[in-house]
């Protein structure tokens, strides 16, 4: 099934703006959530098709609500990609431990970002 409506979150509105204004030049319907309570109720409504988490954010940070996403019954199927300023090995870890399937670094690679996102169509 192909990515067409990717959920991204993040809490600075300019990562939110860059990482839309990418993924709908490049033909994405995007959503947006600025932390991650939101991102766990928006991710059961919207039921997108990935979701993009930053993981340093008030009140429950992306790896709690990867968490949460990854192993309810109606959102664990979504994958999750971190997109995060987190670059130590154990993040990495700990993220994929919380459910996520891909480990970015700000400041992303936008071909990689792109390219992986294109690998789970």
């Amino acid at each position: 099934m192909p990515v067409k409506k990717i959920m991204v979150v993040d809490d600075s509105p300019t990562e939110r703006h860059i990482l839309t204004d990418l993924l709908t030049r490049h033909g994405y319907d995007v959503v947006a959530a600025d932390c991650g309570e939101k991102a766990i109720v928006m991710s059961r409504e919207e039921l997108p098709d990935l979701i993009i988490m930053d993981v340093v954010m008030p009140g429950m940070n992306g790896f709690q609500a990867t968490r949460t996403i990854s192993r309810q019954e109606t959102t664990r199927h979504i994958p999750i990609i971190m997109c995060t300023s987190k670059d130590l090995e154990t993040d990495k870890i700990w993220a994929m431990r919380q459910g996520a399937q891909f480990y970015l670094v700000k400041p992303a690679d936008q071909d990689e970002l792109l390219a992986k996102i294109a690998s789970f169509a």
